[in-house]
């Protein structure tokens, strides 16, 4: 793998990467995040609010790291359940990885949660008769729970071409792991983007509501409910 040094302002050139047309809302996705997080490490699980990527939402998902080197996908825009023909929620990240690259995926998991580091991987679907060829852009960025651990990640794949039948599954062709371990040097985010405005939730994004019961001993007197909610 490679992994590209730190230069002394923080930034990686990924140009190989980026020129390509089709894979803006990657782009769009780490600058949204870079922004969130400002002068620190990395933002919070819970500040990501799917309005400031509405545009990039169907490639967008969320990790959850359940062991070293494994992820689940607690929720996904529709491209990822289009890839594997069903839904993806709950699914192990590797479930889009061919059994040869998933070693590479799993040492990647722990590169973006323990250094931490944003990793960019360029990725190929494997070729039959049935299933087109396909380039991809997958790209990982930490974030923290809300217990302080850096155990979720936000995360961006594009995959171009006709996916023809499915499930889709890829091979790492290529890899760029940039550490943090300074402040944000990138671009500042738009006000209407980092701060958006309060505005009713986009929907296909946002976890399921946690279900609750009420606990008002009496319908007629407005007493507070407790809910539990985990994140």
């Amino acid at each position: 793998m490679d992994k590209s040094d730190l230069n002394p302002h923080n930034i990686a050139i990924m140009t190989e990467f980026r020129a390509e047309v089709g894979f803006s809302a990657i782009s769009q996705v780490e600058a949204y995040w870079d922004g969130l997080r400002g002068s620190r490490l990395m933002p919070r699980r819970s500040e990501i609010d799917p309005r400031g990527i509405e545009s990039a939402l169907e490639y967008t998902f969320v990790l959850e790291r359940i062991a070293p080197g494994m992820a689940r996908i607690r929720i996904a825009g529709s491209h990822l359940s289009d890839l594997m023909g069903m839904e993806v929620r709950g699914m192990p990240l590797t479930s889009l990885i061919t059994p040869p690259c998933r070693r590479q995926i799993n040492d990647v998991l722990e590169d973006v949660c323990q250094r931490p580091a944003v990793c960019e991987l360029r990725l190929n679907a494997e070729t039959t008769a049935t299933k087109p060829h396909l380039d991809a852009r997958l790209l990982l960025l930490p974030l923290k729970s809300d217990l302080g651990d850096v155990s979720r990640i936000l995360g961006c794949m594009i995959a171009q071409g006709d996916i023809g039948h499915t499930p889709r599954r890829f091979d790492v062709v290529g890899a760029k792991i940039r550490p943090i371990t300074a402040a944000s040097t990138a671009p500042e985010v738009p006000a209407d983007m980092a701060e958006p405005k309060k505005a009713a939730p986009v929907r296909g994004f946002s976890e399921p509501a946690p279900r609750f019961k009420s606990r008002t001993p009496r319908p007629d007197v407005p007493y507070l409910r407790i809910v539990s909610s985990d994140d």
